[in-house]
């Protein structure tokens, strides 16, 4: 997967420069982006004082890098100052701290709107860096007050005044003349992810696929015709601690028409690349989506699984011998969905995370919702399998039908009542054809109904949480050992069929 670092920057140098060439992003789908851009510098030799106007609301300072692409000069940053502070009313306000300013303020006089102006000095702004407001402080008359008396009025902006996020940069520069810089960074405010709808005619397994790509902006900046490329994978990147406006912030199959491919895909590092084929405008707080992949007579299949236990019960490392724990039942049978991810099936890409909705069509031509699940990442030639909800018609039932425990001591301690002193005494054992190793035995019947009108297979789940040495002493269906602590028993269920499965479980140590 190739990474393009890409941004939209609006720069100055002693002035405002214009942009050349298109941005670009590479989003990806942890809240962050990397952008890069080309930028006009006109340098002289030493030390150049650049201010660049146009970054986004949250970038990350230490991440910004700014070069010279054709690696002919040398560029270094002496200094970088950051501000994140777009103009307010109480940003201008703390400009203004201790100076006397206008307010403007309206009163009904005789019925008539009277506008008056009221001199006051700004002892205490209330700005607080970072989105916070506290109470002003304004002087009016020799006394303060703890609010505005109008609609302040404030002089003119001079030019060194921050209209927007700006990074200050004090450049050193080898020698003098114009070059075309590169300049990147990494910024939150960014999201991707991916939804999927697969429709199933009314009868059969078929489904046609869509996928959809949606990326939302919320970097506090617009990037025009920016060529746009989205990162699927687990990159680890160290997350900052929480602040308040990162918690605000967070509240390739070709197109239809027979036209070329939207989005391409391709293998990066240890990551997917998907690139949109044209460039793209993303506003800032815009949400944008894609069409990336779409797919035909793509074959799934529905399966039947029914865990009885209640609880989510597995095997904790250690001996259990509560009669009842692992015995409250639950009716419910799981409908899950798959399918295969490969060519053979119409697929075969790399197919990003992302929420996986199911549609069957009904008689009358109608698409009616089946359910919904979120998918991980997944690569080509795998299995997709989620759970869409619980199937009406089939229902389950287990029960524990018999439960014993041995369990052997050759050795009793007991006290003498006359002294208080333990007595041990051998304890023989009570039947000598039980063997010596303590043992717990456990059967269990599970039922499973069938109200549909055609024969289903169900797959009943059993996960043996007792102890790690167990074996199946009788049964009355053939099963398969799933993991170290789980079977499978897989019957087929006839229209209006009760299927009871038993089992005995014999676990020793």
């Amino acid at each position: 997967m190739k990474k393009f670092l890409s941004f939209m920057l609006g720069w100055c140098l002693l002035g405002h420069l214009s942009l050349i060439g298109e941005p670009a992003l590479t989003i990806y789908n942890q809240n962050f982006a990397v952008v890069r851009d080309s930028v006009p510098l006109d340098l002289k030799s030493g030390v150049n004082e650049v201010r660049f106007a146009g970054a986004t609301a949250h970038l990350e300072p230490d991440s910004v890098i700014l070069r010279d692409p054709a690696g002919k000069r040398a560029l270094q940053i002496l200094e970088q100052n950051y501000r994140n502070d777009p103009v307010s009313q109480e940003l201008l306000l703390s400009l203004n701290e201790g100076k006397t300013i206008d307010f403007q303020n309206a009163r009904m006089k005789d019925n008539t709107t009277v506008r008056e102006l009221i001199p006051g000095k700004v002892i205490r702004s209330g700005y607080v860096p970072g989105g916070g407001v506290e109470q002003p402080i304004i002087e009016v008359n020799g006394k303060l007050q703890f609010s505005l008396p109008g609609q302040p009025l404030f002089p003119s902006l001079g030019d060194d005044t921050i209209l927007k996020p700006t990074l200050n940069w004090l450049l050193r520069a080898d020698k003098p003349g114009k070059l075309d810089a590169e300049v990147s960074y990494v910024t939150e405010g960014f999201t991707w992810e991916a939804d999927y709808n697969l429709v199933a005619p009314e009868k059969g397994d078929a489904v046609g696929l869509i996928g959809w790509i949606t990326m939302n902006n919320y970097s506090g900046r617009a990037f025009e015709n920016a060529q746009i490329k989205l990162m699927a994978g687990d990159v680890n990147k160290i997350q900052p601690p929480l602040r308040y406006d990162r918690m605000r912030m967070n509240a390739m199959g070709g197109g239809g028409g027979g036209g070329g491919p939207v989005v391409t895909e391709k293998s990066f590092d240890e990551f997917h690349l998907y690139a949109l084929a044209r460039p793209a405008t993303l506003h800032d707080r815009e949400t944008k989506q894609v069409e990336f992949v779409r797919a035909e007579k793509v074959k799934a299949r529905s399966i039947y699984i029914y865990d009885g236990a209640l609880d989510d019960y597995r095997f904790s490392g250690g001996l259990n011998e509560d009669k009842n724990y692992g015995i409250q039942c639950n009716k419910k049978i799981w409908v899950m969905r798959e399918f295969v991810n490969a060519e053979t099936n119409h697929l075969g890409i790399a197919l990003p995370k992302g929420k996986l909705r199911f549609y069957r069509r009904n008689d009358d031509g109608q698409l009616e919702f089946t359910g919904e699940n979120e998918i991980d990442h997944t690569p080509r030639n795998e299995l997709v399998r989620v759970r869409t909800g619980n199937s009406f018609d089939l229902v389950g039932e287990r029960k524990q039908a018999d439960f014993k425990v041995y369990i052997w001591n050759p050795a009793a301690t007991v006290i003498d009542p006359a002294t208080g002193a333990p007595i041990v005494q051998e304890v023989k054992k009570p039947d000598p054809s039980l063997p010596a190793p303590p043992w717990i035995d456990e059967t269990f019947e599970i039922k499973v109904r069938n109200h549909k009108k055609e024969t289903v297979e169900i797959r009943v789940v059993e996960h043996l949480y007792r102890w790690s040495n167990w074996n199946i002493t009788a049964k009355s269906d053939g099963f398969k050992k799933t993991d170290a602590q789980t079977i499978e028993f897989r019957v087929q269920v006839r229209p209006d069929e009760e299927k009871i499965i038993t089992y005995t479980v014999h676990y020793s140590w």
